[in-house]
């Protein structure tokens, strides 16, 4: 459950509750994947960086998500992937981000078994948008993430199913699917 003084984790608190999570476990049955979830430690006030994708892109255009893709044969595992991805949309240096552990892997409809890498991200923060993926870069703040009352869950029939997920909103931007889940799963995680 929520608490004001939840909002007021702090990085060594974040680490502790992630960190026992341990590595990461691949599924093995779909296209493996793995995203970062950017905690930025503003001290007080911490915040989860987001991007937009652009309309143009085959899957998941315009949608919000986190950074991150498809693992690629260089990749040593879903660390890896989750840092180089990180880098090539949004320019953000692995030397700025510390990895205490990942979240349970989130097997999404579009085939993708996706490990989210948690990472805390020591500021200032300057953005280098890779244009062709990522239309813009914005921070939510982890308070709205960490209050369980902001998501709501919904259902869509998609390829002939029901499918139900969940919707947290923020500034008018619809953030849903796997990417609201993981915030979920980070929001259990840290409120537990």
């Amino acid at each position: 459950m929520y608490s004001p003084a939840i909002a007021k984790l702090g990085r060594d608190d974040i680490t502790r509750r992630v960190a026992v999570l341990g590595a990461p476990s691949d599924s093995g049955r779909l296209r493996l994947a793995a995203v970062l979830v950017p905690i930025v430690d503003h001290g007080c006030d911490m915040s989860v960086i987001l991007t937009r994708r652009t309309d143009h892109l085959a899957e998941h255009a315009g949608q919000i998500s986190f950074p991150g893709g498809r693992r690629e044969p260089g990749d040593s595992g879903s660390v890896a992937t989750a840092l180089r991805e990180t880098r090539e949309e949004i320019g953000l240096s692995p030397e700025r981000i510390e990895v205490v552990g990942c979240l349970g892997v989130h097997d999404t409809t579009t085939g993708y078994s996706v490990t989210p890498v948690v990472g805390i991200v020591t500021p200032p923060v300057s953005y280098a948008l890779d244009e062709f993926e990522v239309a813009e870069a914005f921070e939510v703040p982890l308070a709205i993430i960490l209050d369980e009352a902001n998501y709501r869950r919904e259902q869509r029939n998609y390829n002939h199913k029901t499918r139900v997920y969940h919707v947290l909103e923020y500034r008018e931007k619809m953030i849903w699917g796997a990417t609201a889940g993981i915030l979920l799963s980070l929001c259990r995680v840290l409120t537990e």
